[in-house]
């Protein structure tokens, strides 16, 4: 099996609206993105997926989460901005992004802050 991985960034603030405690404050953090490509077997030119395709994918996708306060956004006002629901987010919009090049996403971490993060990925059973 082989895993690409791809780091990338992006700034945003969000409140959360049912935690209670400090985080139901307006707040931002720089969240560090982590995306996981796997396959089985190596395409063209002996990859996965080329990495510049990946990042200029990632980053359109991060494009519509920098520098916004998240809550306004469709998405999350039905769902909260959480790491947790920000990591799905990027995993459901790059998993049609990706679908042309014959791939998907294995995993999506959203870092908040250097020691936390959350992590999506399907289940695969």
């Amino acid at each position: 099996m082989y895993e690409l991985m791809v780091n990338s960034r992006f700034s945003a603030a969000h409140n959360l609206r049912n935690c209670g405690g400090k985080c139901e404050g307006l707040h931002g953090h720089n969240w560090r993105v982590e995306v996981f490509v796997r396959a089985e077997t190596l395409g063209r030119g002996g990859m996965v997926l080329d990495f510049r395709i990946l990042r200029e994918e990632i980053e359109k996708v991060l494009e519509a989460l920098d520098h916004h306060y998240l809550n306004d956004l469709p998405y999350f006002q039905k769902e909260e901005p959480s790491s947790e629901n920000i990591a799905r987010y990027i995993y459901d919009a790059l998993e049609e992004r990706l679908r042309p090049y014959g791939q998907r996403p294995h995993k999506v971490t959203a870092w908040e802050s250097e020691g936390a993060g959350a992590a999506y990925q399907k289940d695969e059973r």
